[in-house]
């Protein structure tokens, strides 16, 4: 009885776990690294052989625990796939957009790249591998027991994470012996809009667990709607935009929910009924899954409201950008307004396009309502830093940019211990995944503190659930990855790490110049290095 690390080890994306028992092999989800620290080969490359998987269980719909999934069926998978209905009926959304970016990406580089000489680059996976993982899936309800295989039956439970999302109780009988494992999946935060708070679990033998914020806390705002009303309200006082980088499933039906009360207590004075611009197709898509019979899903509020015929994500003045055309013409619109678009991280998408036309503006706010993983746009842009190169063109930041943090959708270090807590016996071990190294860490030294024995696991780690000992210590991240496995202990540091990422991208972009020109650059960065290299 064997548990194999192989994703969101000592970093935030990328989840996937694999258990091995019975005979069998179960992967708990089969992430997409995400992020400036994950190359195409990252993802490319599967860590084990798909064909030898038998089934897979899937936490919740978001790209960086099920992005890899096409991808697992392209190359040979042939069994079950199961979630939540709700959680399936979001992946099939989900991922076909992911397949969407995959191609836009691939050509994208190799039009660059047939003027380069260099060789074709295949898409990770195409809207058709995407389409195929329909025929895997497999809709279970909160709370049912599924017989899996002989020896290894499951239960999912609401996570409160996202529509649909579950932890995943596991009860495996090997040899006579019965272990049960919990995949904590993400954990919700509280008191969010539309969904559930997280259940809680009261018992098992392994615990598997994010640690996204295990080392701090939220913003303690009670109520944030005003404090998101008041950058609505002085923005369109000084004629600028506010662009939001929201993840289009989830987040960006949350933030429906409370413009739409903010509307209706019009307590926005500058622009009472401004428009609202969702500019993302898969938003648009996902809103109307959010829209539907959300019986089993949705929290006690929303349920009752909905009965009565009442859609609490619409409101006046709400539009909702399909074709390319319809995005662009926002930014020739100089009219004040709400632009919600994707990706959360900017990583992609046609957020990119909004913030190269409103960050340079001062009268503009960029609005955060999600974490941002290292290495990403969004992160360093949170970090306070000053120019950013978008589409080829350097941009400065002189929007003004605010981090609600109180807007995430995961636990703080508070709700993650809530959650651990409610165990009424303390786990053999807690292993902590789905969090930046230091981050992990802190978190585990917290656990000790508190009496628990806990592990972070380095990528490809091997744990022996029967004899309770890790018996293969995997790859450390410094190994895996040198430039990501630098520690990021502090804001300044995380600003300066971002630069050091900015200064690799903009040598690459220099590949082909004048050579008297690399010269002179090498020269620069190298009279850099002699002054810092301390």
């Amino acid at each position: 009885m064997q548990l194999v690390f192989y994703g969101a080890d000592k970093v935030v994306t990328g989840s996937c776990h694999c258990l091995e028992a019975c005979g069998k092999k179960i992967l708990v989800d089969c992430g997409l690294y995400e992020g400036e620290g994950a190359g195409d080969e990252e993802n490319r490359k599967l860590p084990f052989c798909p064909s030898q998987i038998d089934y897979v269980l899937v936490t919740h719909a978001h790209i960086d625990h099920s992005g890899r999934l096409p991808l697992l069926v392209k190359n040979g998978f042939e069994g079950k796939i199961y979630a939540t209905g709700a959680t399936c009926d979001l992946l099939s959304i989900m991922l076909r957009d992911s397949a969407h970016i995959q191609m836009m990406d691939a050509d994208a580089a190799n039009r660059k790249g047939r003027r380069a000489g260099k060789e074709i680059r295949e898409p990770l996976y195409t809207i058709e591998d995407a389409e195929a993982v329909s025929g895997h899936l497999v809709p279970c309800q909160y709370g049912e027991t599924v017989q899996l295989c002989e020896g290894i039956k499951f239960r999912m439970v609401d996570a409160g994470h996202l529509l649909g999302s579950a932890s995943i109780e596991i009860w495996i009988t090997e040899n006579g012996e019965t272990k049960k494992i919990v995949f904590s999946g993400d954990i919700g935060n509280l008191n969010q809009p539309i969904i559930r708070d997280p259940q809680y679990i009261s018992e098992a033998d392994y615990v598997v667990m994010e640690s996204t914020y295990g080392n701090r806390e939220h913003d303690p705002i009670a109520n944030y709607i005003p404090q998101l009303a008041k950058v609505f309200n002085d923005t369109f006082a000084a004629g600028g935009n506010v662009v939001i980088p929201s993840f289009a499933v989830g987040r960006t039906q949350e933030l429906l929910y409370y413009i739409r009360e903010m509307k209706a207590k019009h307590i926005v004075k500058s622009v009472p009924d401004f428009p609202v611009y969702v500019d993302s197709p898969l938003a648009s898509e996902a809103t109307k899954v959010y829209s539907g019979n959300l019986a089993g899903y949705a929290d006690d509020d929303t349920v009752r409201v909905m009965k009565d015929g009442f859609n609490p994500l619409l409101f006046t003045n709400l539009h909702t950008c399909e074709s390319v055309e319809e995005s662009r013409a926002l930014n020739d619109d100089i009219s004040p307004k709400v632009i919600i678009s994707s990706s959360g991280m900017c990583e992609a998408g046609r957020i990119r396009h909004h913030l190269k036309h409103n960050l340079w503006r001062p009268e503009c706010s960029i609005v955060f309502v999600g974490y941002q993983a290292e290495g990403t746009l969004g992160r360093m842009l949170i970090d306070g830093v000053k120019k950013v190169k978008l589409f080829g063109e350097e941009i400065a930041v002189a929007a003004k940019i605010y981090n609600f943090k109180a807007l995430s959708g995961h636990a703080d270090r508070t709700g993650l211990l809530r959650w651990l807590n409610a165990f009424q016996h303390k786990p053999e071990c807690v292993f902590l995944v789905h969090g930046e190294q230091l981050t992990a860490e802190e978190f585990s030294e917290e656990l000790a503190r508190r009496g628990y024995h806990s592990y972070v696991p380095n990528f490809k780690a091997v744990a022996d659930l029967t004899a309770d000992k890790i018996i293969d210590e995997g790859i450390a991240p410094e190994k895996l990855h040198p430039v990501r496995g630098a520690g990021k202990g502090t804001s300044a540091f995380g600003r300066l790490f971002s630069a050091g990422q900015r200064l690799l991208r903009v040598i690459q972009h220099n590949e082909g110049c004048a050579n008297k020109d690399i010269a002179r650059f090498a020269d620069q960065i190298i009279a850099l290095c002699d002054k810092w290299d301390r």
